[in-house]
């Protein structure tokens, strides 16, 4: 440094190159701050449409089903056919149950016999006029809620029924009154209630 120069000249040396390396940095600054902002950019986007899918039986084939008679006697027994679907888009498993009352106290629904086939294997046509197809429930005494195939708990049961989405299936009901029965059950009236409760099979093991 200059000794031969005056203090306070050195001072505003000292200053003048001070203000010269914050100018220059200032600069190298905001060219940095120019050069992040020149970037090539790109962004693409994508939509996704879901929907749940559905599990329904068809309740007005169910409703067809007719075991409703009067006048049993021993050795008597009521059959008919029920069509039970899959109206919806999944694949499902059913089970059936019945509920049956005794208001009356003489234990009818405790003789009453309950046998479910699949539709006939000689004339399919008439579906359960032979009443010959494989057994689903073979003769089973109603009682409370005794006659029952498959199970309507979660997950999949020893009985239960598959359908495929919009598929069906025919079965035969028959409902007899055993011909050894007694005169303690003459006069006796019983209602029993058929319950079908299905459930979907995909994620449901």
């Amino acid at each position: 440094m200059d000794q031969s120069m005056p203090a306070d000249g050195r001072r505003r040396r000292r200053r003048r190159i001070l203000g010269l390396v914050i100018g220059a940095m200032g600069l190298v600054s905001l060219s940095a701050g120019q050069l992040s902002l020149a970037l090539f950019t790109d962004q693409e986007t994508v939509a996704g449409s879901f929907s749940s899918g559905s599990v329904i039986l068809d309740d007005v084939k169910i409703d067809a089903l007719t075991l409703s008679t009067a006048g049993m006697v021993p050795g008597d027994s009521v059959t008919d056919d029920v069509v039970v679907e899959n109206d919806g888009s999944v694949q499902l498993r059913y089970a059936l149950s019945t509920s049956s009352t005794n208001a009356d106290a003489k234990g009818l629904r405790n003789v009453l016999t309950l046998t479910v086939k699949e539709i006939d294997a000689t004339t399919p046509g008439t579906p359960c006029n032979d009443f010959d197809g494989v057994s689903v429930l073979a003769a089973t005494v109603l009682g409370a809620s005794g006659a029952a195939f498959g199970d309507p708990a979660v997950g999949p049961q020893a009985g239960d029924r598959v359908l495929a989405a919009a598929g069906n299936e025919t079965l035969c009901f028959r409902v007899t009154l055993p011909s050894g029965t007694g005169n303690a059950y003459q006069a006796a009236t019983t209602t029993t209630t058929f319950t079908f409760d299905a459930e979907q099979t995909a994620n449901n093991p």
